[in-house]
C-alpha cells in the first residue's frame, strides 16, 4: 500500500489557466496568452495549450501532419533552429477546445511565465499541493549501516504523487560518506537544486541520493539550504521507527 496520496489527474482532462501565461525566446515573447488551456498529457502534471491567435505563428514553421492522443496536428519548428521540433498545432481534435491551438516544447523556448514569476521545467498542476512543515520528529538516515545523518529534527515535505522527503540542518550530515555531484536540477514547485550528493558506504555506491535547494519558490524558504535524502535508495528511521521504502518515483 502506498504512503502518499497518488496522482489522480486522468489523461486528457482539460482546465482553463486563470493565468497569464508568456513564453519568451531571444528575448522576445513567442506566446502571450491569458486564454490557455490545462492539458493532462500523463496523470502527474498538465502541458500548456495556447489558442494560436495568441502565439507568434510567423516564428515557426509548420511541417508534417501527425496523430497525437490529444487530435490531429502539425509538427512545429521554430524558424531559428528548423531542424528540431519544437511543438505542434492541433488541428482537429475531438476534445472540446483544443482544436486551433499549440502547444509548444517546453525547452523550445528560453523562459516561461506565470503572471510575472518564472516557471521551471513544466506548468504547475492546479490540482498538486506541496507543502513543507516543521516537525520535531527524529530522522535518521543509514546505508547499509552506516548513518548518514541524525538529525533531532526536521522540515517534512508532503507532495502530490511523491513519497514525504525529510529536509535536515546539513550540520548532522555526515559528508564524510558523500561526494558532490555535478548533477543541477529544478522544480517547478520548489525552485533550484544546486547541490548534489552520491553515497559510499564500503562497495556501495549510490548516485544522487541527497540534494539542497539553494533557491526556492517562496512557500517553500522552510527547506531552503537543508539536506533531503532520496528514500527509494536509503533507510529512513523516524522517532526510532524504520520507514518502508517507497518504489522509485519522478522528483
Amino acid at each position: 500500500m502506498s504512503t502518499f496520496p497518488p496522482s489522480l489527474t486522468a489523461v486528457n482532462h482539460t482546465a482553463p489557466v486563470p493565468r497569464r501565461i508568456r513564453g519568451i525566446k531571444d528575448g522576445a515573447p513567442l506566446l502571450d496568452t491569458t486564454r490557455a488551456l490545462y492539458v493532462w498529457e500523463w496523470p502527474h502534471y498538465p502541458q500548456y495549450y495556447t489558442p494560436r491567435a495568441d502565439v507568434k505563428m510567423d516564428a515557426f514553421i509548420e511541417g508534417d501532419a501527425i496523430e497525437t492522443p490529444q487530435g490531429q496536428a502539425r509538427q512545429l519548428a521554430l524558424k531559428s533552429a528548423a531542424d528540431k521540433t519544437a511543438g505542434r498545432l492541433i488541428t482537429a481534435s475531438l476534445i472540446s477546445g483544443l482544436a486551433d491551438t499549440v502547444r509548444l516544447e517546453w525547452k523550445a523556448l528560453d523562459h516561461w511565465f506565470e503572471e510575472d514569476e518564472e516557471v521551471f521545467v513544466h506548468p504547475r498542476s492546479p490540482y498538486k499541493r506541496v507543502d513543507a512543515l516543521r516537525s520535531n520528529r527524529a530522522v535518521r538516515v543509514e546505508l547499509e549501516g552506516t548513518v548518514l545523518a541524525d538529525a533531532p529534527s526536521c522540515v517534512m515535505l508532503f507532495e502530490t504523487g511523491l513519497p514525504t522527503r525529510y529536509y535536515l540542518d546539513p550540520t548532522k550530515v555526515r559528508f564524510a560518506f558523500l561526494r558532490p555531484s555535478a548533477t543541477r536540477t529544478q522544480c517547478p514547485y520548489k525552485g533550484k537544486v544546486d547541490g548534489y550528493w552520491s553515497a559510499s558506504v564500503g562497495n556501495i555506491n549510490v548516485a544522487d541520493v541527497a540534494w539542497l535547494y539553494t533557491y526556492t519558490t517562496p512557500a517553500m524558504t522552510p527547506i531552503a539550504g537543508l539536506v533531503a535524502f532520496l528514500n527509494e535508495r536509503v533507510d529512513i528511521v523516524i522517532d526510532g521507527k524504520l520507514q518502508p521504502r517507497p518504489e522509485t518515483h519522478f522528483s
